[in-house]
């Protein structure tokens, strides 16, 4: 009786072997179905890609990425979706993904090309001096922080680029506002954006219509040697500049000279940049 006991102790250990045997059988071959499936998705979405479909190839590539998600390959598959979306022009999708992205997968070693294009997809809404300035923050946010975690890859090359020209609206738009508080006479907010434009964007090509201002605001307000600090400044960097002309013209009445309009043209190339690859 001892050795059928013995025997009826073994049966199930050698069932529950088997088992777990063709369990193991079932889930690595269930894993490589996966994998051949998803990669088949992701070389779909790479040919959509290829002939330009765009929204297509987003979701194929979105697809491969639920196939397997465990895979290397699920989080190459949510950026180039999020490239595609870019590609498309569907900017607020392709951020969502890059958010989604870097907070599931925050060991990836594409991370900083992650942050290059989301700072693209901010970049791309960019409208101007006289529009939301927010999309253009973000972009200079995610730039800078290329800059500083990721210096030596060709993301950061660009990133300074980039906020050179970021700079050169963000200063526009101290401009713009500086011009809409002189015409309401507003005389202390109109200095204080002038005064931005030289404490932050010292490098840009409105700081000598900015000193300008400050040389115009400060004489009408009867400050004449603020007004002569700011003339000396402006002369002493830009003795050759119209608008160090124009500052003469303020204590010389009879000298007459005009800004020329294509002042303005100058700052068109921040509107839209589309080459970015």
């Amino acid at each position: 009786m001892s050795k059928y006991k013995n025997i009826l102790i073994l049966i199930p250990l050698i069932i529950l072997t088997a088992c777990s045997s063709d369990t193991q059988n079932i889930k690595l071959i269930k894993e490589k179905n996966q994998e051949e499936e998803m990669i088949s998705s992701y070389k779909a979405g790479v040919e959509l890609l290829e002939i330009r479909d765009y929204y297509a190839a987003s979701k194929k590539f979105l697809e491969a990425e639920i196939l397997f998600p465990q895979s290397k390959w699920a989080p190459k598959s949510v950026l180039m979706a999020s490239y595609s979306y870019y590609l498309q022009g569907y900017y607020t999708l392709a951020i969502e993904n890059i958010k989604r992205y870097l907070k599931t997968y925050p060991k990836d070693k594409n991370k900083p090309y992650a942050h290059y294009l989301l700072a693209m997809c901010y970049y791309e809404t960019i409208e101007g001096e006289k529009k939301d300035l927010a999309p253009l923050i973000l972009s200079k946010k995610e730039l800078s922080f290329i800059i500083k975690n990721y210096p030596d890859t060709d993301f950061a090359y660009d990133a300074r680029f980039k906020i050179d020209l970021i700079n050169e609206t963000l200063a526009a738009k101290e401009v713009y506002l500086g011009r809409h508080y002189i015409k309401k006479k507003k005389w202390i907010p109109a200095l204080n954006r002038f005064k931005n434009v030289l404490n932050e964007y010292d490098t840009t090509l409105h700081v000598e219509e900015a000193i300008h201002r400050l040389v115009e605001i400060y004489y009408k307000l009867g400050m004449e040697q603020e007004s002569l600090k700011y003339a000396s400044l402006l002369g002493y960097n830009y003795n050759s500049g119209e608008w160090y002309k124009e500052t003469y013209r303020i204590f010389n009445k009879k000298y007459k000279v005009s800004v020329p309009k294509n002042k303005k043209q100058k700052s068109k190339i921040l509107n839209k940049i589309k080459n970015l690859f």
